[in-house]
């Protein structure tokens, strides 16, 4: 079965849908999720959106800020461009129904949260991602151009090497002409073509085995971008939230957004003693990286599973009332944020490399684009300043879709694409075979590329993983296509890079810290320009 579009989008976050609307007055969109259109990582964004909008804010800033937290490895005329876009794109936002919370006076009640220099996070209680989400997805439903298609997989890009041409990375020219799909209803495999793709498939939270991430977040995009020949880079900074609920068990671990911490909550020890002092003096409200690796530390040195985060000294009204769904949540555990401590630990929270994109979007394979967390734009270099994701995702989203609207005017189907011609046959057993590599894939990236980590844990890492990579490509080519067995692929290929690109950096920075380079020896900041080579 083949089917034609003029914008196809992989994935339903903000960054997908967005897109998908800015472009459907200009022809016909299919938006392809795994799930269903609201399962997304844009759901579970509780803090807000970062953006100048109050006077007593600037640009220069939110810019010096980003660039700090960056740590030398943000591009600045990205940083600049989308801190300088932000304040349009909210409005565009809010013109699509979103509602951020506002104050008495009618201004918005800015939070601050770690790295932030000024109030500056627009938010929706402590929900503010899931507001976006709705939104958008009502004005999904509503576009008589759009196609929602849900519970279809994408299982790769189709390129010149379906038709029998071989190319080669980085020197020749790549095209993109759609996606091989598998219908996760039916399992039949369809052939969706399409004059321009944009690859929006969030991030690769579930590589560990404590992640805020949802179960979608497998780096599909990612590792099929990097099978079709494109261009990857920056994955060894995987940030990870200093705050997630400890709460075992419980899968995606909750966030407890920075945002509490903004709101003068305090990190302490299971004896009750502040520590944050020691690592840095913006205490609790240092960028993530720096609290993070504080918190693994302390863990470490006192054996301790958790640490805790303490709002007690704040008026409970006003707790309770600018955090419902974390007072909610940790009520359902037994703790009442108001006069208990919350255990807390960090997750995988975000990938900051993935898809190289130039200024408008563009990916290094002509006619694909990618925005969101799948991208690597040069905005959060080495470590993302908190609530700078959503406004990048948007101000991306917008920019390559107006490449893409004027690229379609020149851009032609193509015709003559075989279908999925990959069979296989399954067996019962082997679901046990996909769970098993599944889990020890965690357990290796886990364990050995984490918040911390050094030349030999990467080498362990590497050769183990090598050997679950083989085995799991032998079950590939010999099984029909199941989601489980295509994330676990994608999941490899996207560990491999972290751990390969981790090799390769011979410092610790940002959020890439290895015991074996404790202090920085390479400075060299290296900002590739916005066009192709």
């Amino acid at each position: 079965m083949k089917k034609k579009v003029d914008f196809l989008v992989i994935g339903s976050g903000l960054a997908g849908l967005s897109f998908a609307l800015k472009v459907a007055e200009h022809g016909k969109v299919c938006i392809l999720t795994k799930a269903h259109i609201e399962e997304t990582n844009t759901q579970y964004a509780q803090g807000g959106i970062a953006a100048v909008t109050d006077e007593s804010d600037t640009y220069e800033k939110h810019i010096s800020d980003t660039l700090v937290a960056g740590d030398g490895l943000c591009d600045e005329q990205v940083v600049r461009k989308v801190v300088q876009d932000a304040p349009a794109q909210i409005e565009e936002l809010i013109r699509w129904g979103a509602s951020f919370d506002k104050k008495s006076n009618g201004e918005f009640d800015l939070a601050r949260e770690g790295g932030h220099s000024e109030n500056r996070i627009l938010h929706h209680k402590d929900n503010t991602g899931a507001e976006i989400q709705r939104k958008l997805s009502e004005q999904i439903r509503k576009h008589p151009n759009i196609e929602t298609l849900e519970e279809h997989f994408a299982v790769d890009l189709i390129t010149q090497h379906h038709l029998g041409m071989l190319v080669k990375r980085y020197n020749d020219d790549i095209l993109c002409f759609g996606a091989y799909v598998l219908d996760l209803k039916t399992h039949d495999v369809i052939t969706i073509l399409a004059k321009t793709t944009l690859i929006a498939t969030g991030g690769v939270g579930n590589l560990y085995n404590t992640t805020t991430n949802p179960s979608i977040a497998t780096g599909d995009g990612i590792a099929m971008v990097y099978r079709s020949k494109g261009i990857i880079e920056n994955m060894e900074f995987v940030q990870f939230h200093p705050t997630s609920l400890y709460n075992p068990g419980d899968s995606p671990s909750f966030l407890i957004s920075e945002a509490l911490r903004g709101f003068g909550a305090i990190l302490k020890t299971q004896d009750g003693k502040e520590f944050m002092q020691k690592y840095d003096d913006r205490k609790s409200l240092a960028p993530r990286d720096i609290v993070a690796r504080a918190i693994d530390n302390e863990m470490k040195i006192r054996g301790d599973e958790y640490v805790f985060l303490d709002a007690t000294h704040r008026d409970e009204n006003e707790l309770k009332s600018h955090f419902p769904n974390i007072s909610e949540k940790c009520l359902s555990i037994g703790i009442d944020i108001s006069k208990d401590l919350i255990p807390v630990v960090p997750a995988a929270h975000y990938m900051c490399g993935g898809i190289k994109v130039n200024h408008e979007g563009q990916t290094w394979i002509n006619h694909l684009y990618a925005a969101g967390e799948t991208s690597s734009t040069g905005l959060h270099g080495a470590n993302r300043l908190a609530s700078n994701s959503l406004i990048e995702a948007i101000v991306y989203a917008d920019r390559a879709a107006r490449a893409a609207i004027d690229e379609i005017k020149s851009v032609s189907i193509q015709e003559n694409i075989p279908d999925w011609n990959i069979e296989g046959t399954t067996h019962p057993e082997e679901l046990v075979l996909i769970t098993q590599n599944f889990k020890e894939m965690q357990q290796i990236m886990s364990n050995y590329v984490g918040i911390v980590r050094s030349d030999l844990r990467l080498t362990r890492a590497l050769n183990r993983l090598e050997i679950i990579y083989r085995e799991t490509e032998t079950l590939y080519k010999k099984s029909t296509l199941t989601k489980t067995l295509c994330e676990l692929r994608n999941m490899i290929n996207a560990g491999y890079l972290i751990i390969k690109m981790a090799q390769d950096r011979k410092e610790s920075r940002g959020l890439h810290y290895n015991t074996d380079f404790p202090e920085k020896t390479n400075l060299t900041i290296l900002n590739q320009g916005s066009s192709k080579p």
